[in-house]
């Protein structure tokens, strides 16, 4: 037996699936965003994989290329809708901070979508194979050697594979497996051992249908953007429309103190959407720029049970990888929603993790430690700098501070447009796509980074052209 462990199996051990000897067994833990977009890449790459999920069950150009790669950029458009009008960003009695530019095909390439973030995983998991999904299956331990690397689930069953890929979330049972062991044998710096930073608590929704009639503006054919910020108030809030005639609404509660946080956080640990719940209450009459209706209004048009409340957290991790387990999206990053990043990043990952695991030279450990170093090295500095981008923002449209104030007033009445649009393309200049299909050109007049080539890509297609050309029978 490849491992030890004191736990008894109650049920029999599942066997690595047969290797082909170039390929690696791919296991990934989470059926997020992020897992199901590495799942649909590694199957386009021929790579097997299998998905553990514990349930019972915006993006912007940065990922769009990678989407259009796998032919979903149009079913994606069927669930979302453009952007095309201002994002508007308002005080709370609807007087107007800022009507930002969100027209931007033509410098970028793309619009930026919104969506309902059920509506797009559905889109991905219909392209996962059921088989290929275990669902109810919690990880509460791993064991990894030479020979590769096993999880085992809170039922008592054990997988194997070759590849760890723990894409479960802020708190990855897959990371906290990985970091008991390396802090046991001193290898985990300090800094990950510290608690993810809760600076705001948030509750979010998505109505059902409405009436346009009372919700002027919901059936527009571009996306109403708007973000609403309170005065004299540690609140704010935002509506969306999305396809359907709904509203994807959210409102966020900036927290004072550590002790505050601490206190929300036992109290976060017990809530479930009532009506009568204090935060629910106490948000109903803030005004939304739809008619004349209120957050009370999408309150009562949305369903108790898709209500959630949760804490805005951030924190980016040292440790991405070690041995056969790799981290991706919000299990060794987790951003602010504020730059509508977080999806975005983790699908970044999805993309360049694939692109390594398909260079692979061989299945021996020296070449899979090489492949999962080099997605960090490419990831790491990229995603910091996305992080750096998800707090600034963060002050601008969530920040209640005087200095936060200032800033907000410096940056949307003082900036010229040009120099946001600068910073705009920068954010969206890095755009991977996969190396084993077909590339998408560059879109937009803006520049791009280069994409990465794949010399076994390169190398399997003069190989079919050579094939095709000897097979080809002159008469």
């Amino acid at each position: 037996m490849l491992f030890e462990d004191d736990l008894p199996i109650k049920y029999p051990s599942q066997p690595p699936p047969a290797s082909d000897g170039k390929n690696p067994n791919v296991m990934i833990v989470g059926a997020g965003l992020a897992g199901l977009f590495l799942a649909i890449l590694l199957g386009r790459a021929g790579i097997p994989y299998q998905i553990f999920e514990r349930a019972v069950m915006s993006l912007n150009a940065g990922i769009l290329p990678a989407i259009e790669q796998l032919g979903l950029l149009e079913e994606l458009r069927k669930v979302s809708l453009s952007t095309g009008t201002p994002f508007n960003i308002l005080y709370g009695d609807m007087s107007v901070i800022a009507n930002l530019n969100t027209q931007v095909t033509e410098t970028i390439g793309y619009n930026n979508v919104i969506f309902a973030r059920p509506d797009f995983y559905e889109l991905l998991l219909s392209k996962v194979p059921r088989e290929n999904i275990h669902f109810n299956k919690k990880v509460t331990s791993l064991e990894q050697n030479q020979e590769g690397v096993m999880i085992r689930c809170a039922d008592g069953t054990t997988y194997h594979g070759d590849v760890l890929v723990g894409a479960d979330g802020a708190y990855s049972g897959v990371r906290q497996a990985l970091y008991k062991r390396l802090e046991k044998s001193g290898k985990l710096p300090s800094s990950d051992t510290n608690e993810l930073s809760k600076g705001f608590i948030c509750m979010v929704g998505t109505t059902s249908a409405l009436d346009p009639a009372k919700y002027p503006g919901v059936d527009d054919e571009f996306a109403n953007i708007n973000q609403i910020i309170g005065k004299n108030s540690n609140y704010c809030w935002s509506a969306f429309s999305v396809p359907g005639n709904r509203i994807c609404w959210n409102v966020i509660l900036q927290l004072a103190t550590v002790e505050e946080a601490s206190e929300h956080k036992f109290k976060n640990s017990e809530w479930g959407a009532d009506a009568s719940d204090p935060m629910i209450k106490g948000v109903r009459d803030f005004r939304i720029p739809f008619g004349s209706n209120t957050l009370g209004d999408l309150i009562d048009a949305t369903s108790m049970e898709s209500i959630s409340r949760v804490f805005l957290e951030d924190k980016l991790f040292e440790t991405w990888n070690q041995g056969r387990t790799v981290l991706i999206g919000d299990a060794c990053h987790k951003l602010l929603p504020s730059a509508g990043l977080g999806a975005v990043t983790g699908m970044q990952d999805a993309v360049v993790l694939a692109n390594c695991l398909y260079e692979m030279k061989g299945l021996e450990p020296e070449h899979i430690h090489a492949a999962l170093d080099q997605f960090k090295d490419e990831r790491y500095s990229k995603v910091k700098a996305q992080f750096a981008a998800s707090k600034t923002n963060a002050k601008l449209i969530y920040g209640q501070t005087m200095m936060e104030k200032i800033l907000r007033t410096v940056v949307f009445n003082w900036l010229p447009e040009s120099v946001r649009l600068k910073g705009n393309m920068k954010g969206v200049n890095y755009r991977p796509q996969a190396t084993f299909i077909p590339q998408i050109p560059v879109r937009g007049i803006g520049s791009v980074l280069p994409q990465k080539v794949s010399k076994r890509y390169l190398e399997e297609q003069a190989k079919r052209k050579t094939e095709g050309e000897s097979s080809v029978v002159v008469v």
